[in-house]
C-alpha cells in the first residue's frame, strides 16, 4: 500500500454554528442550502434558533424536488395542476435543469407542466393550481456555479449558499458557501491530480478512496429511486478520476480507452457526524463468493462460482482468456447444424440480469436439436469481482467503479494486444464464424448523477434516466445487412411483445423519461425503444445488444429483468435462424 493523502472535514453545519453563535448575530435571519439531509438540516435550524438566528436550511442538491418534498404547507393531492418553469443556463445543457427536477412528476397526483424560463438562470418559478382556490406561485432558487474541473471541462454545478438578513432587513450576505461535501470532492481531485504517477500505465493496481459521510438516504415514492449524497459522491469522483488519467494518457474524457488501473470510492456513512477521505494505492483484491440460487429464480447477483458451475452444464469445447489479474473467463463452444451466434454478458460488470440471461438462454438452447452458439456468460470477471465486493456494503447504489476491467478501460474498445478479457471475442468469432453477437448489457434502474461535474453524467446523457428496456443494434453498412436489420429487430420485437408486463413496463418509463428529458432521440419500434447504427470496421456483421435498466435491481425485479433478457436471446436466436436460411 501507498498512502497518497489523507484529512477530515469540519461539518458545514459546525461551521455555521460556530459563524452565527455571537451575540452580534441574534436576530439576524439565515437562509443556507447544503449537502445534508433532513434530519441535520432540520438539527442545525433548531440549534441556531437557540442562539437567537431564525434560519431555513435547504438542500443544495436537488433543490426543486426538495421543495415539493419538505416545504409545501397543503395538501399535494388537492392539486389539480402544476407547472415549473425551469432555468436555463448558455453554459449547461438545455435539458439540464429539467433534468433535476426528476421524478417529481411521479410523485404527484396531479399533472405537471414543464416550460423553459429563459429569463432565470438560477430559480424555478413553481404555479400550483387548485381546486375552488387562488393559484399560488413561488420562486425555488437552485444555486449552482461556473467553474472549470482538473482537466479544464467547464461545468455549472450544484453548490452551497447563504444569505443572511439583519434584524432591520438589509441583506448582509448573498454568496457561495463553500461546503464540505464540495470540500471534499476537491480535496480528492486535487491529491490525485497533483500526485506524481509516472509516465507508464498502469500506474497503480487498485486506487483506494474512502470516504465517511454523516448523512442518511432517502428513498422516494417512486419505483428504485433515492436521494443519495453517497452514491453521487462515487460516481463523481470515479468518473473525475478517470477522465484525469485519461487526458494524461492523451485521450478524450468520453473516450473508453486508456488503462490507469482499477479506480475505486468506497463511500461508508458515519453515525458520528464525521467527514473523512484518504486515498492510498493497493494490490488488486479479488475476493470471490461462493453462494448458490436456482438459476431460473435468481434475486440478486449472481456467484462467481455459481457462473462458472452454470456455465459447466452447457455441452460444447471450453475456452478461456485471462485477465491482468490472472482470472478466467470462461466461455462454451456449442456445436450444431444452425447458423451460428455468439452470447455474452457482463462486459459492464455491474450490469447483472445480462449474466443470469446468458446462462438461462444457453441452457435452453443446449437441449434444442441442432443449436449453434459460444456462450461467454462474464466476459469481465475482475469487474464482477469489485461488484459483490461492494455491494456488501451498498447494495442498492450504482457502483460503476466496476463497470470497466482492473486496468480501467472498457474491454470492447481495446485495438492493441495484450488483449486479456476481449481475446474471449476473437476466440469465439474465429472458432464458430458467428455473423450475430447477443451482447447483454444493463444501466441505471434510478437517476445518475454527477453533482460536481454539471450534474448530468458526461458521455451518458441518454442513460441518466430510465427509458424501460432498450436495444441497440449495430450492422454491417454494406445494403444488404442494413435491410436484415431492419427485419430482424422488427422480429425480435414482435416476440418480446408477447412477454407478461413489459410494454407497461416500457410504456411508464418512457412516459417519465419524455417529461424529465424532453423528446426521445430513439426510435420506438413495436413499443420498444430501438437504436440502430452502422457497426465499426471489422466488427462482426451484426450486434444486438440489450439494456435493461438492472443496476441495484434484486428480488422480484431482478427475476423480471433477467426473464427479458433470456426472452430476448431466445427471440434473436430464432430470428437470425429465419433470415439466414431465406
Amino acid at each position: 500500500m501507498n498512502h497518497i493523502f489523507s484529512t477530515n472535514f469540519i461539518p458545514t453545519t459546525e461551521q455555521l454554528i460556530e459563524k452565527f453563535s455571537h451575540p452580534e448575530c441574534q436576530g439576524q435571519e439565515v437562509e443556507a442550502w447544503i449537502f445534508a439531509d433532513k434530519e441535520q438540516r432540520q438539527q442545525l435550524e433548531t440549534r441556531l434558533l437557540e442562539v437567537g438566528v431564525k434560519a431555513k436550511i435547504r438542500s443544495a442538491y436537488k433543490p426543486l424536488l426538495h421543495f415539493f418534498l419538505e416545504e409545501l404547507a397543503l395538501d399535494l393531492s388537492t392539486l389539480t395542476s402544476v407547472e415549473v418553469a425551469y432555468p436555463v443556463h448558455k453554459s449547461a445543457s438545455e435539458k439540464r435543469f429539467l433534468l433535476e427536477t426528476y421524478p417529481l412528476a411521479a410523485l404527484l397526483e396531479a399533472p405537471v407542466n414543464f416550460s423553459e424560463n429563459k429569463d432565470s438562470v438560477d430559480f424555478y418559478k413553481v404555479t400550483l393550481y387548485r381546486l375552488d382556490a387562488t393559484p399560488l406561485s413561488y420562486h425555488v432558487f437552485a444555486p449552482n456555479y461556473l467553474h472549470l474541473d482538473v482537466i479544464g471541462q467547464q461545468h455549472l454545478s450544484p453548490c452551497g449558499w447563504l444569505k443572511v438578513v439583519n434584524p432591520q432587513g438589509e441583506n448582509l450576505e448573498n454568496k457561495r458557501l463553500i461546503t464540505d461535501y464540495e470540500m471534499l470532492f476537491s480535496s480528492a481531485m486535487k491529491a490525485v491530480s497533483e500526485h506524481s504517477w509516472g509516465e507508464n500505465s498502469p500506474y497503480f493496481e487498485e486506487l483506494n478512496i474512502q470516504v465517511s459521510l454523516p448523512w442518511k438516504e432517502f428513498p422516494l415514492a417512486y419505483q428504485h429511486e433515492v436521494i443519495s449524497l453517497s452514491e453521487a459522491l462515487h460516481e463523481d469522483l470515479y468518473f473525475s478520476i478517470l477522465e484525469w488519467f485519461k487526458v494524461k494518457q492523451g485521450y478524450l474524457p468520453t473516450d473508453r480507452e486508456g488503462q490507469p488501473g482499477q479506480i475505486v470510492p468506497e463511500i461508508t456513512y458515519s453515525a458520528n457526524s464525521s467527514l473523512s477521505l484518504s486515498i492510498e494505492t493497493r494490490p488488486y483484491q479479488i475476493n470471490k463468493t461462493h453462494s448458490l440460487q436456482i438459476l431460473e429464480k435468481a434475486s440478486a447477483p449472481l456467484s462467481m462460482a455459481q457462473v462458472s458451475a452454470e456455465l459447466a452444464l452447457i455441452e460444447g469445447t471450453e475456452f478461456t482468456a485471462s485477465t491482468i489479474t490472472g482470472q478466467a473467463i470462461q466461455a462454451r463452444y456449442h456445436y450444431g447444424t444452425d447458423f451460428p451466434v455468439m452470447i455474452s454478458g457482463g462486459q459492464h460488470a455491474n450490469e447483472t440480469t445480462g449474466v443470469v440471461g446468458t446462462l438461462r438462454a444457453a441452457q435452453y438452447l443446449n437441449e434444442q436439436p441442432n443449436s449453434h452458439f459460444t456462450i461467454s456468460p462474464l466476459e469481465n470477471p475482475d469487474g464482477y469481482a469489485l461488484h459483490q465486493r461492494l455491494i456488501n456494503d451498498n447494495p442498492c447504489h450504482m457502483h460503476h467503479a466496476a463497470r470497466y476491467t482492473a486496468l480501467g478501460d472498457d474491454l470492447e474498445y481495446r485495438i492493441e494486444a495484450p488483449f486479456y478479457e476481449k481475446e474471449i471475442r476473437h476466440k469465439a468469432r474465429a472458432i464458430s464464424q458467428a455473423k450475430l453477437h447477443i451482447n447483454l448489457h444493463g444501466y441505471p434502474s434510478h437517476e445518475w448523477t454527477r453533482p460536481f461535474s454539471g450534474y448530468v453524467p458526461h458521455g451518458f446523457t441518454m442513460w441518466t434516466i430510465p427509458k424501460g428496456f432498450f436495444l441497440i443494434l449495430r450492422h454491417n453498412s454494406n445494403p444488404e445487412w442494413s435491410a436484415y436489420a431492419e427485419e430482424f429487430i422488427h422480429q425480435v420485437t414482435l416476440e418480446l411483445v408477447k412477454l407478461p408486463g413489459v410494454l407497461a413496463f416500457n410504456d411508464k418509463q418512457i412516459e417519465l423519461y419524455k417529461v424529465h428529458a424532453g423528446d426521445s432521440m430513439f426510435r420506438i419500434i413495436n413499443s420498444f425503444p430501438c437504436l440502430i447504427s452502422h457497426s465499426k470496421e471489422g466488427d462482426i456483421p451484426l450486434q444486438l445488444i440489450t439494456e435493461y435498466p438492472d443496476e441495484t435491481l434484486y428480488g422480484e425485479h431482478f427475476i423480471a429483468g433477467h426473464n427479458v433478457q433470456t426472452a430476448t436471446v431466445l427471440a434473436a436466436y430464432k430470428a437470425h435462424q429465419i433470415l439466414s436460411s431465406k
